[in-house]
């Protein structure tokens, strides 16, 4: 299966995951402010979140994807969609939208060279605005799901860090998301070897897990996880 198709099935069977997304929308969105500039939409699984600002740009390196979120949510004048990706020069000229926030949810191990993507995210903000990333956590959890899905890496607390402070970033807040998440993928990645993520499992996990484990890291935030999230502002 080429990267494409791969990238189309995953996010097709993530859409499944609605309470997950609406996990994240809680915990991202005060960090965001009214024009925000979504890297790496997909097929627009959290895009929809970010509807309600004054100003969205979703984009990502797959023209099927893009054109994917035009149809999923058609007519919205806030909404602009582009195919491109950090470093470009259409990416570049989105500077000129003096954008104050930018969401990365699950991207930045898909790019090689994430410094420079990173710097790229930094560039198109205004004085003072954010870039709101999440990541996996753990590179000994890497597996096959991670090697198909195209990942470069899984990250650390202390490698997000360094690679914020190369983009000139500094870190408002950094945390772990998803201490349950965690077990489930180290089960899928060492022992059940897995190539590719379950619709059951996405299910459960979904159905039964995500609104406990939710209102327990609300609380308690955990110190481990699936996922690193880490808000990160231009100084």
């Amino acid at each position: 299966m080429d990267r494409l198709a791969w990238a189309l099935e995953d996010q097709a069977l993530m859409a499944r995951a609605k309470r997950y997304f609406d996990w994240q929308a809680r915990l991202v969105k005060p960090e965001l402010g009214r024009r925000v500039v979504e890297v790496g939409c997909g097929s627009g699984n959290f895009t929809g979140h970010l509807l309600d600002s004054e100003f969205v740009v979703a984009l990502d390196i797959e023209a099927a994807c893009v054109e994917r979120v035009r149809e999923r949510y058609p007519d919205r004048r806030n909404l602009h969609t582009l195919t491109t990706s950090p470093g470009c020069e259409e990416f570049r000229a989105l500077g000129r939208f003096m954008a104050d926030s930018c969401v990365c949810l699950n991207v930045l191990e898909h790019i090689e060279d994430d410094a420079g993507a990173l710097a790229s995210m930094a560039a198109i903000l205004r004085q003072g605005g954010s870039v709101v990333l999440m990541v996996p956590a753990f590179p000994s959890l890497y597996g096959p799901i991670d090697r198909n899905s195209g990942h470069f890496r899984r990250y650390t607390r202390r490698s997000l860090v360094s690679l914020a402070g190369k983009a000139g970033l500094k870190v408002r807040n950094i945390r772990f998301m998803n201490s349950v998440g965690m077990f489930g993928w180290w089960l899928n990645a060492r022992v059940l070897r897995r190539e590719k993520q379950s619709a059951g499992q996405i299910d459960f996990f979904d159905r039964w897990m995500v609104p406990v484990i939710s209102r327990v890291e609300a609380s308690i935030p955990p110190p481990f996880g699936q996922s690193i999230l880490a808000v990160l502002t231009r100084p």
